[in-house]
């Protein structure tokens, strides 16, 4: 039941530091995790329709948490949630996702960027938020969040991020920022693989690429050691065809590559994508310290867009964060992990038949859906 929930909650924000003075006459601040991670799930977009969710159920609340003081306002939460320690919050909230988070290992994880355009503020001078993720690819579970100064920043992040994941016999992908010896490194120190995608920022490697496979969609089948993969894909009137060829890492490959630590193969990927009557193409280039397994390479090179389209994607429309103006002290950052803890409640859920969408809408309105999530996640 959601009481399980609650007591989950307790443990593992119990070390979050309430910043306020007089702790024992105001509210409680796990009740106010609860009612706004709660209220989040259930389609809560900020503070105030926190407050109204809260009000609404204020019945249903009282079965799980003691309710005393009432509801707080909403003005109550976002200057209790402005003022939390970040680093508190969130090393509690990933505690709490390693509880339930399986093994990464065979895993597949996508580490991505996403700036959080409504939460800058002109006239304080406050650039939008930007976050780094780390999601589970298989799992659908976002692992990691952190936040930097800008993409710019996300290049020494990236290593530190890594350090906060137990990445054993995972594989990591990322895109052409970080291809990076550095970030190369970090991530054989967690005893896991890359797959980086190379473009232009990394010159000599992108071109000599293009040279090996040959410019050209269709590569010499002469070349030693070449395998290729065709996947075909058709959905919401797109057609696209991805031409995956993998070649080793040769003896006469070494000049190119001996800064790259760990490198054994190395991948081109031709998509053809048609929308109706129009045809567009492109070729990627990617290295990885996988053996040239075409087809499990493949995966993880595909599997890396599911960051964007059941992260990203759903966080902007489903959630509306680009559209949320949350801006104050630490709330930014705050809000940004409870939808993302609400996002990954509702993915891992298989009590409901629906989309993310609707899931939260029946759980807003049924109680009885609502409890249905609460408590089969609670037993994980």
């Amino acid at each position: 039941m959601a009481t399980d929930l609650v007591c989950k909650i307790d443990k593992h924000f119990v070390s979050v530091t309430d910043p306020r003075v007089n702790r024992g006459t105001n509210y409680d601040l796990v009740e106010m995790i609860f009612m706004a991670l709660t209220a989040t799930l259930c389609g809560a977009q900020g503070w105030v329709d926190i407050e109204r969710f809260a009000m609404a159920k204020f019945e249903w609340f009282e079965r799980f948490i003691p309710m005393e003081k009432g509801v707080p306002s909403h003005d109550t939460m976002g200057r209790v949630f402005a003022r939390l320690d970040t680093a508190e919050f969130l090393a509690a909230m990933h505690s709490w996702v390693d509880e339930f988070a399986s093994c990464l290992r065979g895993q597949g994880v996508a580490i991505d960027g996403k700036v959080v355009r409504g939460s800058h503020d002109t006239q304080e001078g406050r650039s939008p938020l930007y976050l780094m993720t780390a999601y589970a690819t298989q799992a659908r579970l976002c692992l990691r969040q952190m936040s930097v100064d800008g993409k710019s920043n996300e290049i020494p992040a990236a290593p530190v991020l890594l350090q906060l994941l137990e990445l054993a016999g995972a594989t990591v992908t990322m895109d052409a920022l970080h291809c990076q010896v550095e970030t190369a490194q970090a991530i054989l120190d967690r005893d896991a693989d890359y797959v980086l995608c190379v473009k232009d920022n990394q010159l000599t490697l992108h071109q000599f690429l293009q040279e090996k496979f040959a410019h050209g969609n269709e590569p010499d089948a002469k070349l030693p050691g070449l395998v290729q993969h065709l996947t075909r894909e058709r959905s919401h009137g797109r057609q696209e065809l991805r031409h995956y060829y993998t070649l080793p890492v040769t003896v006469a490959d070494r000049k190119v590559f001996k800064r790259w630590p760990g490198l054994k193969s190395l991948t081109m990927v031709y998509r053809q994508r048609t929308v109706g009557d129009t045809e567009s193409t492109e070729i990627a280039y990617y290295i990885s310290s996988h053996e040239p397994k075409v087809r499990a390479l493949a995966e993880h090179i595909r599997s890396h867009w599911s960051i964007e389209n059941s992260q990203h994607h759903v966080l902007d429309v489903t959630f509306a964060e680009d559209a949320s103006r949350i801006r104050q002290g630490s709330a930014p950052e705050i809000s940004s992990a409870l939808r993302r803890m609400a996002l990954n409640i509702l993915q891992q859920d298989t009590t409901v038949k629906d989309n993310i969408r609707g899931k939260r809408l029946r759980a807003g309105w049924d109680e009885q859906v609502l409890e249905r999530i609460w408590s089969a996640f609670s037993r994980t």
